[in-house]
C-alpha cells in the first residue's frame, strides 16, 4: 500500500451531509409495496399539448447545445410571465436565465455569491438541497424557524428570530415561500418584515417560488421582489415542474437584475452550461398559451389537499392545512415513537404507507416528531393510503 494512500478519498465538503430522505424513503416505498405519500411528484402527466411542443422540437432538429442563458424564446416567455402575473419587468437578455431546474438555480446562485465564511440566513425547515449547496460554497448557515402557527405573535418568521441569525458576516436570505415542506404562503404582512430587514442589513435574497402558482383558499402568492426596494436585491427562481406537472423535465429559471443574474451564469457555465433544448421550446409554449392550466391544477390539488387532510384527521393524525404546495404535515409526537424518521422507517410494515419525516430540514429540534405527507396524487391513491392508515397501527 502507497504511503500516499489515503483512507477515504470523500472530499471534506461532503462531511455530514447524508443521501437526501427523498431517496430513500422513495426506495424503500419500492421494496415494500407501499403507497408512496413521501417524494412530491405527480403520478400524471401535465398538457399533452405541451408534450407535443416537445416532440415537435425533437424533429425539428432542437438537439444540440441550447445557448447557456436559455433559448431567447423561453426568457421572453419568463420575462412575459413575471410582467403579467407580478408587474415585475425584466430585460430577458441580461435579467433573466434558464437553469436545468430550480435546484440548479440555488446551487448556482449560492456557489456564485456566497464566499467560504459569508453566513446564509436559512428559513427552517428548508429544502434539503439548501444546506447542501450553503456547505459546498464554504458558507455558514444560520437557520430561523418557521412557526407553524398563522396567528403567532409576530407573524411566522418574526423580526426578533431574524435579527437574533444575523450578524456582520450575513450575506445573503434564502427564502421559500409557498413554502416547502410546511405549505406555509407567507402574507404580505410577514414579507415587509422579511423585506425591511433585508434591506437594514443589506442582504441579496434568493427566492425559491417554484410552488407560486399552488396556492389554496384564495390565498395569493407575493413575490418579495415586488415589495419597495427588493427588486434589485433578489434572485427569484422557478420552473415549469410543479405548475404545469413535468418534474422530471428540470426546466427553469432565474429572474432579477443584471449583477445576480449574470453572477448565476457565471457559476452555471461551468455546470451544466445549458440543458433540455428540445423542452425550452415547450415551456416557453406552456408559459405563453396555458395560463390557466395552473390555476386549475391548484384548483385539483385543493380538493385533493381536503380529502387527504381530512382523512388523516378522522383517523386522529394532527393536520397543519396547507395554504399551497403539495405537502401537508403533521405531529406524530403523541403516537410514542422517538422521532419522525423512526416512525416513517416503521410505518410501511405496519401501515404500508411511505411519508417524509421533517426532522432532517431542521437544525433545531423543532421537526423532531413532524412528518410530510404529499397529496400531488390521483384521489384513489389517496383513499388507499388513508384506508392502510386507518387499518395500521401508528401507535408504538
Amino acid at each position: 500500500m502507497s504511503e500516499r494512500q489515503r483512507t477515504t478519498v470523500t472530499a471534506r465538503r461532503l462531511d455530514g451531509i447524508p443521501p437526501t430522505i427523498f431517496s430513500q424513503m422513495s426506495a424503500l416505498a419500492v421494496a415494500t409495496g407501499a403507497v408512496n405519500l413521501g417524494q412530491g411528484f405527480p403520478d400524471v402527466d401535465g398538457p399533452e399539448r405541451i408534450i407535443e411542443e416537445a416532440v415537435s422540437a425533437l424533429h425539428d432538429g432542437r438537439n444540440q447545445y441550447a445557448p447557456g442563458p436559455g433559448i431567447p424564446a423561453l426568457r421572453e416567455a419568463v420575462a412575459a410571465h413575471q410582467q403579467r402575473h407580478y408587474d415585475l419587468t425584466f430585460d430577458p437578455a441580461r435579467e433573466v436565465a434558464v437553469t436545468t431546474g430550480a435546484t440548479e438555480g440555488i446551487a448556482t446562485a449560492i456557489l456564485a455569491l456566497v464566499d467560504p465564511g459569508d453566513e446564509v440566513i436559512l428559513v427552517e425547515p428548508y429544502y434539503d438541497s439548501y444546506p447542501a449547496m450553503v456547505q459546498f460554497a464554504g458558507g455558514v448557515r444560520r437557520p430561523v424557524t418557521l412557526s407553524l402557527d398563522a396567528s403567532a405573535e409576530g407573524g411566522r418568521l418574526p423580526r426578533e428570530a431574524l435579527e437574533a441569525a444575523a450578524s456582520e458576516k450575513s450575506k445573503m436570505l434564502l427564502l421559500n415561500s409557498p413554502h416547502n415542506p410546511t405549505g406555509t404562503v407567507l402574507t404580505r404582512e410577514e414579507l415587509e418584515t422579511v423585506a425591511t430587514f433585508a434591506r437594514d442589513h443589506d442582504l441579496v435574497v434568493v427566492s425559491d417560488e417554484v410552488y407560486e402558482h399552488l396556492t389554496f383558499d384564495g390565498t395569493d402568492h407575493i413575490p418579495i421582489a415586488t415589495l419597495p426596494g427588493m427588486r434589485e436585491r433578489t434572485l427569484t427562481l422557478s420552473s415549469i415542474g410543479k405548475s404545469f406537472s413535468f418534474t422530471g423535465w428540470k426546466v427553469g429559471w432565474a429572474t432579477g437584475p443584471e449583477h445576480l443574474v449574470q453572477a448565476l451564469l457565471g457559476a452555471k457555465q461551468w455546470m451544466t452550461f445549458t440543458s433540455g433544448a428540445p423542452l425550452q421550446p415547450a415551456a416557453a409554449y406552456a408559459l405563453d398559451h396555458l395560463d390557466r392550466w395552473p390555476k386549475e391544477l391548484a384548483l385539483d390539488l385543493q380538493e385533493r389537499r381536503d380529502l387527504l387532510c381530512d382523512g388523516l384527521k378522522q383517523i386522529g393524525l394532527d393536520v397543519t392545512i396547507p395554504e399551497g404546495t403539495y405537502f401537508a404535515v403533521s405531529d406524530i409526537s403523541d403516537l410514542g415513537w422517538r422521532d419522525g424518521l423512526e416512525f416513517c422507517e416503521a410505518l410501511p410494515d405496519r401501515a404500508g404507507v411511505v411519508a417524509i419525516p421533517l426532522q432532517g430540514f431542521y437544525d433545531s429540534d423543532a421537526g423532531k416528531h413532524l412528518v410530510r405527507w404529499t397529496f400531488t396524487k390521483q384521489r384513489d391513491v389517496i383513499e388507499e393510503a388513508l384506508d392502510r392508515l386507518a387499518r395500521g397501527t401508528l401507535k408504538k
